[in-house]
């Protein structure tokens, strides 16, 4: 007969943290919510790739686009670009995301002096970026002749036709740096000069970058922003098991972070095979994130024969998901994290090697987000938190007087990403895992965060805690009864709109 696990699947609805004794220390503005994203070995080397909040979204059509993962990465999280559509849109995307802000910007805007204001136009429309820069071929890295902004020539008044050569500023009247000035440097002489834009050239002349002025604004706005080593921002991507070697090599060429593999059930030789083909070709150096898992053994072969630098851990708990409906298959979410959480715990006592774990799905809260990290989890994967936001891909539709965006799962015929579900030999989907829905739209991610950031410190401040896996030791749980829940609630008081005016 079948094995039959003697527990109940459990939920993070029926699960209350316990406060533990608040110390002067305990302030919101001294918690650290640096979470690690990469295995290592704690005592023994510092903590390696991370995120600076322990939030990423979810590889989905209608939640991780360029926007949003710039968005999340300004406020410290990261997204994970979605890899159902073409390596090439893929590769874009993430792209997109890697030149959007830097300390030091390649130049994607670039004209010969020969080129017309016609030609600027349209190159500004097209990358969104109104400083162009003018070169000797009109390549990124040739000698450069000067800079054309949007003040330079008016675009109803000045005849299109007419060269850039007699509306650039050249660079005899610019403002610019050799190749080898630290980015400090840099931003102190766009603020002595007053100038919006720094080009830094090679010693032959060659343009090799651009600082602006806003980038510094930018960074002082966002303190808790993920970047890399070059300061441009942090962003993950999606794989699947089938042209992952392709796919990784483009997502490499365009600058991504670390990949994922990313299946509905990653407890298989097809996701290994590709984690370890991945490892032996880019080795350490790249991040590779593995799932989706529920139980302990499936952790251990995880991180024993995938070699995978994170787990991802949830089966069929997101709201547009029906895998348990379609196929009896999953766990209760704070179930499954707890599970995972002892095993990756064991696994650190035995081998020293930390490998995180990223609980994704069943989070419809700020509260079971914060419950999820106080099981175990060192980050969550949210596709609703993010899909209702303004910076997701989706349009904002009207209906009834209230706003919502379009999310379907990517196990929805909409999504058509059979790779990730193994239903049959057939390059589609058989059956839905996913539906189509909307979601309610919440306003800039920004703001949304921010809210759940402040709760999160708050209840670490009430827990007795300053760091997440401090978080993980100290936190103490209860389950809840229906009563309990009833009991937290308002149902004893009635909750009044404004009175009317003729109103006492």
């Amino acid at each position: 007969m079948a094995i039959i696990i003697d527990d109940i699947s459990h939920t993070f609805h029926e699960y209350l943290l316990l406060p533990g004794l608040t110390t002067q220390q305990h302030l919101p503005q001294n918690v650290s919510l640096k979470t690690p994203i990469q295995r290592y070995r704690p005592g023994k080397e510092e903590m390696k790739a991370h995120l600076n909040v322990p939030f990423v979204s979810a590889a989905m059509q209608a939640v991780s686009g360029p926007e949003l993962a710039i968005a999340l990465a300004r406020k410290g999280g990261s997204a994970f670009i979605f890899s159902s559509q073409s390596i090439e849109a893929q590769a874009r995307m993430v792209k997109q995301v890697k030149e959007h802000k830097a300390g030091f910007v390649e130049s994607d805007s670039n004209l010969a002096p020969t080129a017309t204001l016609e030609d600027a136009l349209k190159l500004r429309r097209r990358t969104g970026h109104s400083t162009i820069a003018i070169t000797e071929n009109g390549e990124r890295n040739s000698k450069l002749l000067g800079i054309l902004t949007s003040k330079d020539f008016w675009e109803y008044k000045d005849d299109l036709s007419q060269c850039v050569k007699g509306f650039y500023t050249p660079l005899e009247r610019l403002v610019f740096a050799e190749e080898g000035v630290s980015l400090q440097e840099a931003t102190n002489l766009l603020w002595k000069n007053k100038k919006e834009c720094l080009p830094i050239v090679d010693k032959n002349g060659n343009l090799k970058s651009l600082v602006f002025r806003k980038d510094y604004y930018d960074h002082h706005s966002y303190p808790d922003e993920l970047t890399d080593g070059r300061k441009r921002l942090f962003v993950g991507a999606a794989l699947n098991t089938y042209d992952y070697m392709e796919r990784t090599a483009a997502l490499i060429e365009a600058g991504v972070d670390c990949v994922c593999l990313d299946s509905s059930d990653g407890y298989s030789e097809w996701q290994a095979k590709a984690a370890v083909e991945l490892r032996k070709k880019y080795g350490e150096s790249l991040v590779i994130g593995g799932g989706n898992i529920v139980s302990a053994d499936a952790f251990r072969y995880m991180a024993e024969h995938a070699q995978v630098d994170f787990v991802k851990v949830g089966i069929g708990g997101g709201s547009i998901c029906i895998t348990r409906e379609q196929k009896g298959i999953g766990r209760g979410q704070a179930s499954a994290v707890m599970d995972v959480a002892k095993a990756r715990d064991e696994y650190l006592k035995e081998t020293g090697v930390y490998i995180p774990i990223c609980s994704d799905g069943g989070l419809n809260s700020d509260t079971q987000v914060i419950v999820a990290l106080a099981m175990g989890a060192d980050f969550v994967m949210m596709g609703k938190y993010f899909a209702m936001t303004e910076e997701s891909p989706t349009a904002k539709i009207s209906y009834r007087g209230r706003l919502y965006k379009p999310y379907w799962g990517e196990g929805s015929n909409r999504a058509r990403n059979w790779q990730r579900y193994k239903q049959s030999d057939a390059a589609h989907l058989i059956f839905e895992e996913g539906v189509d829905a909307y979601v309610p739209y919440s306003g800039p991610l920004s703001d949304k965060v921010g809210v759940s950031l402040v709760k999160l410190k708050s209840t670490m401040c009430n827990v007795g805690v300053l760091s997440v896996k401090e978080f993980h030791e100290k936190a103490r749980l209860t389950r809840v009864s229906e009563m309990t829940v009833v009991e937290g609630g308002t149902s004893t008081v009635e909750m009044l709109d404004r009175m009317k005016p003729n109103e006492d």
